[in-house]
């Protein structure tokens, strides 16, 4: 395990004294050094630094913050506008409704037909995800759209599921 390098710091006075102490030791009569004779080196961390062990694991910082967005974020009130309860009316209208698609919408997660322009399809408005709970969300593609595609060589057609915009299609008929 490789610890972090250190900048050197000054030499102490007693650093010093145990330095001048080593040199001045006699020389060993063998030819060889040996290990044991060499003085030995010991890494004693400064009284700054913090231990690296600890008794009891802390969690870590990221899952105390993470705990408190969510606990923010799910009590929170999204919607305090009282037409919520309208809008999730004039939508839940749309749901089970036939429509066609107005603008070039350019769809990318049908494996038969990847890059697949949505432009003039046909398809059913399944569910509308821009309220959840009462409450209003974010969904910037509210409305999930089943649509059924033929391929050739096929026998059954193949069915996906697109989100799109109010804008993105018009109301054909009824299911």
């Amino acid at each position: 395990m490789q610890f972090p390098t250190r900048p050197p710091t000054s030499p102490s006075p007693m650093a010093t004294t145990v330095a001048t102490a080593t040199a001045v030791a006699s020389p060993s009569t063998s030819n060889s050094s040996s290990p044991s004779l060499l003085p030995r080196r010991r890494f004693i961390p400064p009284s700054s630094t913090p231990a690296r062990c600890r008794l009891l694991p802390t969690p870590p910082r990221w899952r105390a913050g993470l705990h408190t967005a969510r606990r923010v974020a799910v009590g929170s009130d999204v919607s305090s506008s009282p037409d919520a309860a309208a809008e999730e009316a004039a939508a839940a209208s749309k749901v089970g409704k036939r429509v066609r698609v107005t603008a070039p919408v350019r769809v990318h997660h049908v494996a038969k037909a990847p890059g697949l322009d949505l432009r003039g399809m046909e398809g059913v408005v399944k569910q509308y995800v821009g309220m959840w709970k009462g409450k209003r969300i974010t969904a910037n593609l509210p409305f999930k759209v089943e649509f059924e595609l033929k391929l050739d060589g096929q026998d059954k057609p193949v069915r996906f599921i697109a989100h799109l915009r109010e804008q993105e299609f018009e109301i054909v008929g009824d299911e």
